[in-house]
């Protein structure tokens, strides 16, 4: 199953064709490509609603489409990324249908608390996600405004037991250099989380779900940019799956900027086509 990137705003199964065929054509898989609600028409947590229910009504048919559904990968980039990790967590425990074989996270953002990590001011300025762009997707998809962007952007929605748990999972000192101010975060402001508390919940941060849900989870595969404000959302990710004995498979495109694979036919952009190649190899090797 592929769920597409867009910042929950942009995107459709039409967009992402090209890519899904390719994995299809490559990996000799069926590829099911999910369709869902935006924002800020659809709010927070439509989309995630929507991949849900199409991934359960699947699962459960799956032997119609000549697919074994022990043998089913959830699979997304960016917003898509985010959701799969969701809706992979929303699946555990569930006994009436089978626990995917694996979740392929590209580019995934995974919480929606600190947008001032490493990532984010090293490469604020670099297309084709800007630390503005991010927030106002994530705007749009918890409140379907920007009336509190600036609140969001300083940090001042992050209750002290989330920002603790941030610095405890925090796992990118390499990545850190000059540019990166650990102090920029302002003082809780009990009213702007009471605005936007959805962005805490499964829909929006599966990183801050419990060690007893990571602990079920699926083996999981995530690629992540070294230009991306995305960046360390998908290595705090792999932290938290590695801490709770879930396998991961990581793969780091030194060169890469967020939304590379969506230019893996443009050869002047070849670290698309290494970026989708690598994932091709992964779920072939399942």
């Amino acid at each position: 199953m592929f769920i597409h990137g867009g910042g929950y705003v942009y995107g459709s199964i039409d967009s992402y064709d090209n890519l899904c065929r390719y994995l299809t054509k490559n990996t000799g898989s069926v590829v099911v490509s999910v369709g869902y609600r935006l924002a800020p028409k659809h709010k927070c947590p439509a989309a995630f609603d929507d991949c849900l229910t199409a991934t359960v009504n699947f699962l459960k048919t799956a032997q119609d489409y000549g697919v074994d559904p022990s043998s089913v990968i959830i699979c997304g980039d960016s917003a898509g990324g985010n959701l799969t990790a969701g809706v992979c967590q929303a699946l555990v425990g569930r006994s009436d249908i089978p626990k995917p074989l694996a979740q392929v996270m590209i580019y995934p953002g995974v919480q929606k608390a600190d947008f001032n990590v490493p990532s984010y001011q090293q490469n604020k300025m670099v297309p084709l996600l800007l630390q503005d762009s991010a927030i106002y997707y994530t705007m749009m998809y918890i409140c379907g405004n920007l009336s509190l962007s600036q609140e969001i952007l300083k940090g001042s929605h992050v209750p002290p037991e989330i920002r603790q748990k941030l610095n405890t999972w925090f796992c990118c000192e390499e990545f850190k250099d000059k540019l990166y101010n650990p102090d920029i975060m302002a003082p809780f402001n009990k009213d702007v989380y009471e605005k936007v508390k959805k962005a805490f919940d499964l829909s929006c941060s599966p990183l801050f779900s419990d060690d007893a849900v990571f602990r079920q989870l699926p083996k999981a595969y995530i690629l992540t940019c070294e230009f991306d404000v995305l960046r360390d959302d998908g290595l705090l990710y792999k932290k938290r799956l590695e801490d709770n004995g879930v396998p991961v498979t990581w793969f780091h495109v030194k060169d890469g900027f967020h939304g590379i694979v969506s230019f893996f036919g443009h050869p002047e952009v070849v670290q698309g086509k290494v970026a989708i190649d690598n994932v091709v190899s992964y779920i072939k090797n399942l």
